[in-house]
């Protein structure tokens, strides 16, 4: 038996371990409405910095650091938030993306 709690535990470090591992950094642009956030979508496609629409536009505090979010893994954000995180194509503009918070516009920078 203690071989089995043994090796359960350590099923379970190797699962956390490999959780940690999944990392992505990120920046968004937070605002009220739909309409405002294609709005700034079609700014930013257009030739616009993503991180100076963020400071002049996003209503989160990261706006100020042009919508940096840094690093952080799987279950730190929203749901709707992770789901594309995770998946989407890294440096493009993904949204509007709503959550309880607002209106998203996210920009994956890095994942692995």
């Amino acid at each position: 038996m203690a071989g089995s709690i043994r090796q359960s535990s350590l099923d379970t470090q190797t699962y956390l371990r490999k959780q940690n591992m999944a990392q992505a950094t990120a920046r968004h642009i937070l605002v009220d409405t739909e309409a405002k956030c294609e709005e700034l979508k079609k700014d930013i496609e257009g030739g616009q910095d993503f991180a100076e629409v963020a400071k002049k536009h996003s209503s989160c505090p990261s706006g100020g650091n042009g919508g940096d979010l840094g690093s952080f893994g799987p279950g730190q954000m929203v749901p709707e938030f992770d789901t594309v995180v995770f998946s989407a194509d890294l440096n493009t503009v993904q949204g509007p993306v709503k959550t309880q918070f607002g209106y998203h516009l996210l920009e994956v920078t890095s994942r692995g």
